[in-house]
């Protein structure tokens, strides 16, 4: 029987170790349950959740809340001041300059053409890139959600870049790219003259989307993944009796119901991609000139990099850009609940 075996030798100092800690812990636990106690029979059961939702509400206050309210603080007054009290009051002056254009779609009709440049840059990037991304996605996680050979290896394979660092992503191409770069050796080992692919303005822009999507593509496959694992199976085995052609049933029963992870993958692709700033940064510094100057990075070099530092206009921008992305957060709501009561 089971029990006349005889028992490791391991087995008793496994116990003899969890006998150890088991007093200390057992001893904080009671040194923490006190206090608790005490709190929750002085404000009641129902409002602990409050307390342990407090350090949280904490810091979210200082590093997101109060962040807001100076940056909008900073974009309704003037003047070279950094504190707020050193700084008059203009009112809505600096989106007045802003927003002072000719026409929206002319930058160089616009007293800030900066701004508008970036926002034309940003406003291509963000539909090249995001359509890219979000084909791309859909493409890799369909032949990821198949039975292929070593498909854990290439799911792993594809996620790799997200876990890297945006910084080092842009280096690690830069060395690709750059004049004497791994790409242009390969080419003039081949008898080519070198391309200059991060000075050329058309290079340079599909450079950039291109590094992008090879960033961050793994991360909406994911996601994408996850909503085709979610389709029953018993649907395609329907589909396959009734002779149902492959691409029939991609667009009748896997497009309709990966949609709400599609919507999701459309938003948040859309929401980084108007944020974008770390690889563009790295990889072209927002030139040649200003070809591949995004919004961000305007009021990055607005607000700190630029010889005469304008914070004001910079946190304008910001508040602009905040109210484009809170836009793009309302839609995907707007969509997810839309899609979910149909």
């Amino acid at each position: 029987m089971a029990s006349d075996a005889p028992i490791p030798a391991a087995q008793p100092d496994r116990a003899r170790a969890a006998s150890l800690f088991a007093a200390p812990l057992a001893m904080l636990m009671r040194l923490i349950d006190w206090p608790m106690q005490a709190l929750q029979r002085l404000i009641g059961e129902r409002r602990m959740a409050y307390v342990f939702l407090l350090p949280n509400l904490v810091f979210f206050s200082l590093f997101v809340f109060l962040p807001l309210i100076i940056n909008f603080i900073f974009s309704v007054t003037g003047g070279a001041g950094l504190f707020p009290s050193e700084r008059p009051y203009v009112g809505a002056q600096q989106y007045a300059y802003l927003f002072d254009c000719g026409s929206f779609l002319d930058p160089s009709s616009c007293r800030e053409d900066h701004f508008w440049r970036g926002v034309s840059n940003t406003a291509r990037f963000t539909v090249f890139q995001v359509t890219a991304m979000v084909l791309f996605s859909l493409l890799t996680a369909v032949v990821l959600n198949m039975k292929i050979r070593a498909r854990g290896f290439f799911r792993a394979v594809y996620f790799f870049p997200v876990l890297l660092s945006p910084v080092v992503v842009a280096l690690t191409w830069k060395w690709i790219l750059q004049r004497d770069g791994l790409l242009n050796a390969a080419i003039t080992s081949l008898g080519g003259e070198r391309i200059l692919f991060l000075v050329d303005p058309s290079w340079a822009m599909f450079w950039i989307v291109f590094v992008s999507i090879w960033a961050h593509m793994g991360f909406y496959t994911l996601i994408l993944l996850a909503g085709l694992q979610a389709i029953p199976a018993d649907l395609y085995e329907a589909a396959e009796m009734d002779a149902t052609p492959r691409w029939r049933t991609f667009w009748r029963i896997t497009l309709p119901l990966l949609w709400p992870n599609m919507i999701v993958v459309i938003v948040l692709a859309l929401i980084r991609g108007v944020q974008t700033f770390d690889e563009v940064f790295v990889l072209t510094g927002g030139g040649p000139g200003t070809a591949t100057l995004m919004v961000v990075h305007y009021i990055y070099e607005t607000a700190f990099a630029n010889q005469v530092q304008n914070f004001g206009l910079a946190a304008a921008a910001s508040v602009v850009l905040g109210v484009v992305l809170f836009a793009l957060t309302l839609a995907q709501l707007a969509a997810s609940r839309r899609k979910g009561a149909a």
